[in-house]
């Protein structure tokens, strides 16, 4: 090889380095992080978890599930919790069916004050079921309204529900009206949010998704609003900009969330990655009602009977 053809490679090659070396840098450096955020997502997770006093299994269930093979359901929960509280009433109810072989995710809201049968309790507002029995009454009374088993729930407080969308930079949600509502702390008109689509940090995210003065279709609305922050939290998590921010959220997780999902069922839900961008909304309707004085929504028999038999095809679940 002649003095100038060795020249020429040695150029070429240190170009390709001056290439390589920081694509191969900032692979090296993202494995690196996502091997640390795995085992802070398995520590966040194990403080976080949870079991029910039924143990790991729906009593409508005949066996175990194990949602990386078969198809399951969750229920989200958030409540209005302050330290030391152990009888807080739900303020947002959302259930969501995955199904295995069709890798769909299909979700309903139920509107907080609807009337239903608690167990032991008789008929009152679904959201009294927390109050009564915490989170474990609350499932089976929507096991009980559903007919479906319902395997796993997470738990979040209004402190994690602000931080998360906090650390994620927050999330871009259509507001359909110019309102104010009251903060966190319950201070009125604190926050005041303009018609239009709108990027909201987490006490902006936080009084959309609880108002309800102000919304003619009253929970029905607020149902709908609180699935819009849901998907739009899930899109936000899936942009490459918010893999920096994973660590922030992780941390409002272990104090703020509590849930029967262990480390090992959140690797299983990797792959609903691309149905969680179109996930299937249904909707409960009902009539306004009014019994001794007390409002209630009283869900229409046929749209519950819909609704059940749609959840229960989801899961793959024969009707009775």
């Amino acid at each position: 090889m002649d003095r100038t053809t060795f020249r020429k490679q040695h150029k070429k090659g240190r170009k390709l380095l001056f290439i390589l070396v920081p694509i191969l840098t900032i692979i090296l450096l993202v494995v690196c992080y996502g091997v640390y955020l795995t085992f802070k997502v398995a520590d966040a997770t194990s403080e976080a978890q949870q079991e029910l006093k039924r143990g790991n299994k729906s009593e409508k269930r005949a066996v175990p599930i194990d949602p990386s093979k078969d198809n399951f359901s969750v229920l989200l929960v958030g409540v209005d919790e302050r330290e030391g509280e152990t009888n807080s009433r739900s303020d947002a109810l959302i259930l969501a069916t995955f199904n295995k072989t069709e890798k769909t995710v299909k979700m309903v809201s139920i509107p907080r004050d609807t009337r239903v049968d608690i167990p032991e309790h008789d008929k009152d507002k679904i959201n009294h079921a927390h109050a009564f029995g915490g989170i474990d009454l609350t499932i089976e009374t929507v096991e009980e309204l559903f007919d479906i088993p319902v395997d796993y729930y997470v738990k979040l407080n209004f402190d994690a529900f602000v931080e998360i969308i906090d650390a994620l930079g927050g999330v871009t949600v259509e507001v359909p009206k110019t309102f104010s509502e009251q903060n966190s702390k319950d201070e009125q008109d604190a926050i005041t949010l303009y018609e239009g689509i709108q990027t909201l940090n987490g006490e902006e995210a936080l009084a959309f998704v609880r108002m309800r003065k102000d919304d003619p279709t009253g929970d029905i609305g607020r149902g709908e609003r609180q699935k819009q922050v849901i998907k739009a939290i899930i899109e936000k998590s899936a942009s490459l900009t918010s893999v920096t921010k994973y660590d922030d959220v992780i941390d409002s997780i272990g104090s703020n969330l509590v849930t029967n999902l262990s480390f090992g069922n959140l690797v299983a839900l990797q792959s609903y990655s691309k149905a969680l961008n179109s996930i299937e909304s249904l909707k409960l309707v009902g009539n306004d009602s009014r019994i001794r004085g007390l409002y209630y929504y009283e869900l229409e028999e046929q749209s519950l009977l819909d609704i059940s038999s749609q959840l229960k095809q989801h899961l793959d679940i024969l009707e009775q």
